[in-house]
């Protein structure tokens, strides 16, 4: 079956979604080659909470590289936000670069599993909401001299428990799991499959074949062009 089938046969859905949603809109993925890890230190030190504790300059700078204001939703992030606005959709996102929320998707219908670059908050007075304009100018805060970060989960800290109570209903309600633009290697995001109902249906679109329950289907192609022929 095409994308389309999928969709008009389901009620509940809930897409997983990753970096590979956002690479149309001009953000590059992390892992491949050329991607944002391909430096000589490792990631999962520089986005560490004991890099931020230890050498927040060198976390700060980083970090900087990972933004992209400029980016714009595609017609993946606007489809599924479409479908979120007519209630059969839910996202669970481990992309951090705010784009499904920008294409409309209501908050109820989108857990942001990793968090969101965007978002910055002060460590020392803990003052939330401050600019990202700011923070990209200074890494401190005017207010109190305090050292700022987004949030987004480094390494070493866990998913906020009510977060993750979020994505697990939502799997658990679903009828229809749609992974697209991630190869499910992240944990503990890879393992939120685990929560689904027996008779939920599983697809995954993707330009490669992915190593998925057994039962799941797979969807090999562009998830740009796929999205773009979708009837909501």
């Amino acid at each position: 079956m095409d994308l389309q089938t999928y969709l008009d046969q389901a009620q509940k859905i809930v897409f997983l979604t990753g970096a590979g949603v956002s690479t149309a809109s001009g953000i590059p993925d992390y892992r491949s080659k050329g991607g944002l890890y391909g430096g000589k230190e490792r990631p999962e030190y520089l986005l560490s909470r004991t890099c931020l504790a230890k050498e927040p300059q060198k976390f700060y700078a980083f970090v900087q590289k990972m933004y992209y204001p400029k980016a714009q939703p595609n017609v993946i992030h606007q489809k599924m936000a479409q479908l979120a606005q007519k209630g059969r959709a839910k996202i669970i996102t481990q992309n951090i670069d705010d784009l499904h929320r920008q294409a409309g998707t209501p908050e109820d219908c989108l857990v942001e599993f990793h968090g969101n670059l965007y978002e910055i908050f002060c460590q020392k007075c803990g003052q939330r909401h401050l600019s990202y304009q700011d923070y990209l100018a200074s890494p401190i805060h005017i207010g109190c001299g305090g050292i700022l970060r987004p949030d987004i989960i480094l390494y070493e800290e866990g998913i906020p428990t009510s977060r993750l109570q979020r994505a697990i209903v939502a799997i658990q309600r679903a009828d229809l799991l749609v992974v697209c633009g991630t190869s499910l290697v992240v944990y503990p995001f890879a393992d939120l499959l685990e929560y689904r109902q027996s008779r939920a249906q599983v697809v995954a679109l993707n330009r490669e074949a992915l190593s998925l329950p057994r039962g799941a289907q797979q969807i090999i192609g562009d998830a740009r062009e796929q999205f773009a022929q979708v009837r909501v």
